[in-house]
């Protein structure tokens, strides 16, 4: 009787550990697609920017719903401001490491993409996120450069001392700054869903664009549903200043 009831509390134990660590890994990897969801935001912009600026100031793109296209610069730092946060959703969970640092796995993915890209992409690779491209191989790269450097910029902090060092610098001067970084995202998430809507919008009149133009449409609805979601949770306003 007594073994029997020991069997069922470490059944319940190791289920209540597989558990755990299934939630923390999904936090992790939620963390990770908020930031590579940033990264894409700042690419789709910076591919838009650079194929539709010359009329700039008097740009309107996606006309008549967008009244001027200097608003995807608010879109921008919105992406901008979103990624700290979205680090620190799984900055201290304790996924464990395998072998090494998750740095590393990150170098390795942005060095074999690159590779990739220089012997099998179509356009050149300083071009490479600023071209319009429906080559799979082109894309391809694209997703796995970023998401390299997602891993990368996630476990930063860990590349060296010097550089923990310079980015709680940062984040001192970010903690004296943290009301208007705050107020930042409010106003940068709203920029970002009313773009969100703009272009969405022009799209639904314009299906021959829809299709490829989806991605970058989704983009611009998660990251403004992220800064409404952190300027709800108060995180920039719950830095910490460093010691």
């Amino acid at each position: 009787m007594l073994y029997s009831q020991k069997v069922k509390f470490q059944s319940r134990v190791l289920r209540a550990c597989m558990i755990g660590s299934v939630s923390v890994i999904a936090k992790k990897l939620f963390s990770l697609s908020l930031i590579l969801n940033s990264l894409l935001t700042l690419v789709f912009v910076a591919e838009f920017v650079f194929n539709s600026y010359r009329d700039f100031p008097y740009w309107q793109p996606f006309s008549p719903y967008l009244f001027n296209g200097s608003v995807f610069f608010l879109v921008i730092v919105a992406a901008l401001v979103n990624i700290f946060p979205s680090a620190s959703v799984g900055r201290y969970l304790h996924t464990g490491r395998f072998l090494f640092h998750h740095y590393v796995y990150g170098c390795f993915v942005l060095v074999s993409s690159t590779v990739y890209v220089v012997f099998f992409a179509s356009v050149s690779f300083f071009t490479l996120f600023l071209v319009y491209s429906s080559n799979v191989a082109v894309n391809a790269g694209r997703f796995f450069l970023l998401a390299g450097f997602t891993l990368f910029l996630d476990d930063l902090p860990d590349v060296s001392k010097r550089v923990d060092v310079s980015l709680n610098r940062l984040k001192s001067l970010a903690y004296r700054g943290r009301r208007v970084i705050y107020m930042l995202q409010l106003f940068t998430g709203f920029a970002s869903f009313y773009v969100f809507l703009a272009v969405s919008l022009w799209a639904s009149h314009h299906l021959e664009w829809a299709a490829g133009g989806s991605f970058m449409i989704g983009s611009f609805l998660v990251t403004s549903l992220t800064s409404f979601a952190f300027v709800r949770r108060k995180e920039w306003l719950k830095i910490a200043p460093t010691k």
